[in-house]
């Protein structure tokens, strides 16, 4: 594969329907993910948009897949840093499956770029977002209350 890559795989204590539910309902990302909104109807082909607390449009895109509670996976451009939307196009894959008590998060975001800011950038975020995912299944609370 030609391109830049970013991986990230964790071990949630909670079931794949509690973790795909977090995953999909907008009021509870944004506890997670740093109050920013995420607008879709969780349909193949449907648009999706991340929004910042502010309203601006974040990053947008399409879902690619949707297969609860196991895949998720999304067409995705940043939108507000000129030198990441020139980039273009990445996917975004979401894979849970069930271990032990647990649920194997893996996320795999890519894009057809050598040495891609964008992944660079996300390789920062997603392990703070999923921390948080994590921690606010786990125990209640968010691990890191800002960006």
């Amino acid at each position: 594969m030609t391109g830049s890559k970013f991986v990230y795989v964790t071990f949630i204590c909670t079931s794949p329907e509690k973790l795909w539910s977090a995953l999909t309902t907008p009021e509870f990302i944004r506890q997670y993910w740093f109050d920013m909104t995420h607008e879709t109807d969780w349909k193949v082909g449907s648009p999706w948009k991340m929004l910042f607390p502010d309203g601006r449009v974040a990053d947008l895109g399409e879902i690619s897949e949707f297969d609860p509670p196991k895949r998720l996976a999304f067409k995705w451009r940043n939108e507000w840093r000129s030198d990441l939307k020139v980039e273009g196009w990445s996917r975004c894959i979401l894979e849970l499956e069930p271990a032990d008590d647990a649920v194997k998060l893996t996320v795999t975001h890519t894009i057809d770029v050598e040495n891609s800011k964008f992944i660079e950038a996300v390789s920062g975020g997603w392990p703070k977002i999923l921390s948080n995912l994590k921690s606010l299944l786990e125990t209640g609370k968010v691990a890191i209350a800002n960006k």
